[in-house]
């Protein structure tokens, strides 16, 4: 493997892309099927992409004051079934606890025992256990706010599943939080959506539309559902994460009244907002290529990975010394906003061709390799992963320059993806434009005037296109003209795609 193949990985995205996504995360070693019908395991590599996302998100939470805490996974049935339009909404995806025990059976296996008095369901979703807790700790306005955060696995049984993407269990976190008036309720809303807009590009160095869902997708039982919208390299849109302004319909179901300023009882105003491990397949989607993953330096779990070469056990101490060295000073430099380079030796006794090749597919947005040529130069040769180009580099030279490569490299994929973006989008003035335009497997985003109606899906269906939302960008959402489904005039324009 020492000349470089075709393409490390088959087949590449224009030949089967579904099949390209799988076999990306088999060569990066993200993750992989369980024994448990549809679940993963989340290997090392993917986890530690997983922690860095976890890192970053959760100081912005806590910068915008909320706290952590952690809610019951089980969460009896008569809480779900107090918010009907909720359990409607997440009925079909619930998996039901009905027993407490085993017994052996006849057959020598094992069977149900202990019938539960109450069926427990395994946490889709914590609105309804939390607004139960909160009517216990909400009294006065003084209570107010509630600002809470968790980090929870759920479960929304899937029939069809792709890793990361949909899985039956997945991580997430989950913001839930009550206000006393309507007005902070939406603040916060929107906030959040911000933080996830933010996240998104300065972070994955994926661009992002950030507007509010149709009344068709809303989320069950919410009162405005905001989300953010990317667009992956097959031109289909990923929701990325969503903010809910829940209004006071489950502080009602669920009794959370406290007594305001003017000493009247009052319901509270409460959101919720989540993002999940999908994110990892967002970064999959967006940036990665036939070679394999493509990591952003601010979520990758190393920046940097040295690859000693020497051809015998005599170079092996002079090379490896000035590895670490190297290492070593590369540990003192910064990149971003202050963020430490994480930097690893590679020393495994495996041939150089395929070891490079490893780290290529995992996605490492530098590779420096170091033998005693470049050590009698005082050089590295250094390898870049987003462009593929390799050049030789004094060692002073690089070290001045390691955080702008890796500032560079960020905000080069962010550029790319948002190029790719803007080169696949279109604004349509009609139906018979918007038809002729998802006509085409490789369409990408559609704008249009329009009018939140239901009797727009009778279009929409054949087509497999979906409102992804209203823009909150008045640039994008904002122009005169009447809808295009339903002719009724109006300023508000959406974005339409096929959707993951």
């Amino acid at each position: 493997m020492g000349k470089k193949q075709k393409n490390a990985i088959s087949p590449t995205r224009s030949e089967d892309y579904p099949e390209w996504y799988q076999q990306v995360i088999k060569a990066a070693d993200l993750a992989e099927v369980s024994p448990v019908r549809g679940c993963m395991v989340i290997k090392p590599w993917g986890w530690s992409i997983w922690e860095n996302m976890q890192r970053v998100l959760d100081a912005k939470f806590k910068e915008t004051g909320h706290e952590n805490a952690y809610f019951p996974l089980f969460i009896p049935m008569s809480y779900m079934e107090k918010e009907a339009e909720h359990v409607e909404g997440f009925a079909k995806e619930c998996a039901v606890v009905t027993h407490h025990r085993l017994e052996p059976d006849p057959d020598g296996g094992l069977r149900p025992a202990g019938p539960l008095e109450e069926p427990l369901i395994v946490r889709p979703t914590s609105e309804t256990i939390v607004g139960e807790m909160y009517s216990r700790w909400i009294q006065s306005y003084r209570d107010l706010p509630i600002l809470i955060n968790q980090w929870a696995n759920v479960v929304r049984w899937e029939l069809r599943t792709r890793l990361f993407l949909r899985t039956s269990e997945f991580l997430w976190q989950e913001g839930h939080t009550a206000h006393a008036t309507e007005q902070e309720a939406w603040d916060e809303t929107l906030q959040m959506l911000h933080v996830y807009g933010d996240f998104a590009e300065k972070y994955m160095a994926m661009p992002v539309i950030r507007g509010e869902k149709t009344v068709t997708e809303r989320f069950p039982g919410a009162v405005a559902t905001y989300s953010i919208e990317a667009m992956m390299q097959d031109h289909k849109a990923l929701q990325s994460g969503t903010s809910h302004f829940l209004g006071q319909n489950f502080s009602r179901a669920q009794d959370i009244q406290f007594q305001d300023q003017n000493g009247q009882e009052v319901f509270a105003w409460t959101t919720s907002w989540g993002v999940s491990t999908r994110l990892i397949g967002a970064l999959i989607m967006s940036h990665s290529d036939d070679d394999g993953l493509v990591l952003p330096p601010r979520l990758a779990p190393r920046q940097v990975v040295i690859l000693p070469i020497y051809r015998n056990d005599d170079e092996r101490p002079l090379v490896l010394e000035y590895c670490d060295s190297l290492k070593a000073d590369l540990g003192q430099k910064t990149f971003g906003d202050g963020q430490a380079i994480e930097v690893q030796i590679d020393d495994r006794d495996i041939r150089g061709g395929e070891k490079n090749w490893q780290h290529v597919k995992r996605g490492v947005p530098l590779r420096i390799e170091v033998g005693p040529r470049d050590i009698a130069n005082n050089a590295t040769f250094v390898g870049r992963r987003d462009t593929g180009k390799k050049i030789s580099m004094g060692r002073s030279e690089l070290l001045a320059n390691v955080g702008a490569i890796l500032d560079e490299i960020q905000q080069g994929l962010f550029d790319r993806a948002l190029a790719m973006r803007e080169e696949n989008t279109q604004v349509v003035k009609s139906v018979a434009e918007f038809e002729e335009y998802f006509r085409s497997p490789q369409s990408g985003f559609a704008i249009a005037n329009f009018v939140d109606q239901p009797e727009i899906e009778a279009t929409l269906k054949p087509l497999q296109v979906t409102a992804r939302c209203i823009p909150v960008d008045e640039e994008l959402s904002t122009s005169d003209g009447p809808c295009i489904f339903t002719g009724v005039a109006t300023k508000k324009r959406a974005v339409f795609a096929r959707a993951y």
